[in-house]
This record gives structure tokens, C-alpha cells and sequence, in this order.
């Protein structure tokens, strides 16, 4: 009797839990399917009325500095992508005001001409989302961790149209080298209720026409040895978006210069470069790479560039789409050189840069299936792990956690971009300094 007891209170916990992650996936998810597709239509409306009128990236510096002025009054300046994963890590708050700061932010740099994606954004606003909805459901600490990252995989689903890439890249970005397996339900149910409200709202997902060539030994060899070169790509823009972040800051730690002499960086070198293809998300760039096999020798050196300028002075957006952009440009000009095909390896350098930049293998290998379908599958995959593996410890997000060693099995428990990430000296060397004997 006992025990028939203790069997019905264990179903009815795990009763109750799938009923408390299924109803937070499904308000979750509607508020960021509505949020993203606003978002995703206002991104859009800003990027076509800068192309019809080009006068409005002198306005740059202006909007800079409204972007500014809004962060200091919803007191929310400093914060980013980084908060957001110490909310899963360490159950901080997140004000509710990071969300219209965000929107507003990126909907001004697009509409003026920054060089930035719109995936920051997502992240930050679906976090922020998930975290509002889980505190409504009166959920504890560890629960509001797992609500963050399902309000992360919806509001990235609503943009990207990618689902499955969207529920692991939530699970695993956070800490590497852990799954928070109980996180699937939650962020997989949000990403599908989101996923599917675009769509009837109008929000096409991102796909291109890519064509695989066939699977053979010569050709997983050039493969190879594109991932390679995506990886010190990846490290970088890494490096690059890190160093201009730290150099801006400390010469111009006023925030309103700052972000006034940066819009003025990115006009000048808008006018430099004689083309407006640096200015915004670039997507009509990354198009023409992977379908149409063109893209500019600098273009992705350019994309760098700018993007570091942009962020770095106090603009809004992201960094996954310039990777996205930077990986596409290098892999259309490098994999030719190859014998790869320049829209397949486009492909290849799209899904191998983000990897590097974000240190997710798994969720850029879904993120490719859904992008490209699964022709090449295995070509995408030898590539993300090369490129995962030789970016070294180098990422997008300072606040992400590896928690082991990429050149053995090894608990190292570190931030992202620290140097060699704890790596002993001596490969031979554990890290408590003990020498390893062989056989």
C-alpha cells in the first residue's frame, strides 16, 4: 500500500512538471513569436528606408546618441548578452525595461546604418521575456534559469525560422560542455509555439538554395582544411570585437562621444569603402555568397571591421549575423581555392564561423540542416568540430562557461577568452601540476 502510494506521488510530480514547462513554453512562446515578428518586421522596415534614402547614415551619431539617453533613463546602460547568461548561471534579476531599451536600440542602429545583427537582440529580449513569464508562474530560482534559456530558444525561433538549432543552441551556450537536458520540453514547446506564430504573422524563415557535392575522401580533405582557416577567422572576430570593445572604452569612457565619434567612424568608412554592404545585418550579402557563389575578397575582413566599430561604441544588435556574414564572404572566396564549390563553401563557412565565435558544435551542425537541408550533412559536421576545436577558448560571450578542456578530458571550469583557458604549459602536465605517465 505504501508503495502504490509513493508510485502515485511520484506521477503525479512528473505530472505536474510537464504541465508547469508546457504551459510556460506556451505563453512564452506566444509572447515571443508576437515580440519577434514586430521586431523581425521592424528590422526589415529600417533596413528598406535606409536603402531608399542613403541620407540617413549621416543621422548615425544622432541616434547614438537617443540610444544613450534611453539606456541611462531605464537604467539598464551596460547591460547585454552577457547579463543574460549570468541570469542562467546565477539566477540574477533582469530588469523588464532591457526589452523596448534593445528594441529600440537595434531598430535605431539598423535604420542608420550600424554594422549589426538582430540575434543580440533576440537573445537579450526572449531572455527577458522568459524570465517575466516564469516569475508570473511564481517560479523558484533554478526554475527562472530554465524559463530564460526556453525565452532565449523562442524569441531566436521567431527570427530564424530554425527551431531545433534554436532549443540546443539555448541548452548548450550557456555552459559548454554541459546540456541542461531538463531545459528540451521547455525551450523545444516555446521555439515550435513561436516558430509557428511567425509564420502565420508573415515572418518567412531563413533558407538557402545550397547544393552538397558528393561525399568522397578528396573532398572531406578540403573541407578540412576550409574549417581550419574558419577557425582563425572565428578567433578573429572574436579578438577583434573584444580588443575595439576594451580600446573604446578606455579612450573614450565618456559614453555620448563615444557613441558619437563611432557613428562617425562608421560613416567615414562607409565612404572609404565606396559600398553600404557593411552597413546593417548584410543578409542580402550572405544571400549572394551561399546562392549565387560572389563575395569580395575583403568582405568579410570589412564586415569585422565594421561591426567592431558599431558595438564597440555603444550601438545595439548582435554578433551571430556579421559571423553569419564573415564566415559566408570567407568561405565563398577561400573554398574556390580549394576545389570547393563557392556557394557550398559559403555554407561551410557560415555554420564553421559561428561555431568557432560561439563554441556551440552541436547547434551550428542543426543549424546548418535547417538552413541548408541535410545534403552534406557530414561536410558540415567535420567542419564544426574542426573549427569548434581549433578556435581554442575564443568567444562571442565573455559570461560563457567551459567547463572542460577542448585538448583532452579535462575539467577546466573557465570564462570564455581567457588566455589558453587554464591549459597547462606542458601538454604533458595536468593542470594540478602533476606529470601524466604513459603506458
Amino acid at each position: 500500500m505504501k508503495r502504490e502510494e509513493e508510485g502515485r506521488t511520484h506521477v503525479s510530480l512528473y505530472v505536474r512538471a510537464m504541465a508547469k514547462w508546457l504551459a510556460l513554453a506556451l505563453v512564452t512562446g506566444c509572447c515571443c513569436g508576437v515580440v519577434g515578428t514586430l521586431f523581425h518586421v521592424g528590422v526589415e522596415r529600417a533596413t528598406e528606408l535606409r536603402t531608399a534614402h542613403p541620407w540617413l547614415l549621416w543621422c548615425l551619431p544622432a541616434a547614438g546618441l537617443v540610444i544613450v539617453a534611453f539606456y541611462k533613463l531605464t537604467r539598464t546602460e551596460g547591460q547585454g548578452t552577457n547579463d543574460i547568461i549570468e541570469a542562467v548561471h546565477h539566477g540574477r534579476p533582469l530588469s523588464p525595461w532591457l526589452l523596448p531599451a534593445i528594441f529600440l536600440g537595434t531598430i535605431l542602429t539598423h535604420l542608420c546604418g550600424g554594422s549589426a545583427g538582430r540575434e543580440g537582440a533576440a537573445l537579450q529580449m526572449g531572455g527577458t521575456i522568459g524570465r517575466c513569464t516564469g516569475t508570473l508562474f511564481n517560479l523558484d530560482d533554478r526554475d527562472l534559469r530554465t524559463a530564460v534559456m526556453a525565452g532565449m530558444a523562442a524569441f531566436f525561433s521567431a527570427l530564424f525560422g530554425t527551431p531545433l538549432a534554436a532549443t540546443v543552441f539555448a541548452m548548450m551556450v550557456i555552459s559548454i560542455g554541459v546540456v541542461y537536458h531538463v531545459a528540451f520540453i521547455p525551450c523545444l514547446t516555446a521555439s515550435l509555439v513561436s516558430y509557428w506564430i511567425s509564420l502565420q504573422l508573415g515572418v518567412a524563415p531563413t533558407r538557402f538554395t545550397v547544393e552538397a557535392p558528393p561525399l568522397e575522401q578528396l573532398m572531406m580533405l578540403r573541407v578540412a582544411v576550409l574549417a581550419v582557416g574558419c577557425a582563425l577567422a572565428s578567433v578573429l572576430l572574436c579578438r577583434t570585437l573584444h580588443f575595439a570593445e576594451h580600446r573604446m572604452k578606455q579612450y573614450l569612457p565618456n559614453a555620448w562621444i563615444r557613441v558619437a565619434a563611432g557613428g562617425c567612424a562608421v560613416i567615414a568608412l562607409t565612404y572609404l569603402c565606396g559600398t553600404r554592404d557593411y552597413n546593417g545585418a548584410g543578409m542580402d550579402v550572405i544571400a549572394a555568397a551561399v546562392e549565387q557563389g560572389t563575395a569580395r575578397p575583403e568582405a568579410f575582413l570589412l564586415k569585422i571591421l565594421f561591426t567592431a566599430v558599431t558595438l564597440s561604441a555603444g550601438f545595439k544588435g548582435g554578433e551571430v549575423v556579421p559571423s553569419f556574414f564573415a564566415g559566408a564572404a570567407f568561405g565563398c572566396v577561400a573554398g574556390p581555392l580549394l576545389g570547393i564549390p563557392a556557394g557550398f563553401g559559403a555554407a561551410l563557412g557560415l555554420v564553421s564561423v559561428f561555431c568557432g565565435a560561439t563554441n556551440c558544435p552541436l547547434a551550428s551542425i542543426f543549424l546548418a540542416i535547417e538552413l541548408f537541408g541535410d545534403g552534406g550533412l557530414l561536410y558540415y559536421a567535420l567542419a564544426c568540430g574542426i573549427s569548434y576545436m581549433l578556435s581554442g577558448y575564443n568567444g562571442l560571450y565573455s559570461s560563457q562557461t567551459i567547463l572542460y578542456s577542448k585538448l583532452k578530458a579535462q575539467y577546466i571550469n573557465v570564462r570564455t577568452n581567457a588566455y589558453h583557458a587554464g591549459e597547462p604549459v606542458d601538454p604533458f602536465r595536468s593542470a594540478d601540476g602533476e606529470t601524466e605517465k604513459g603506458d
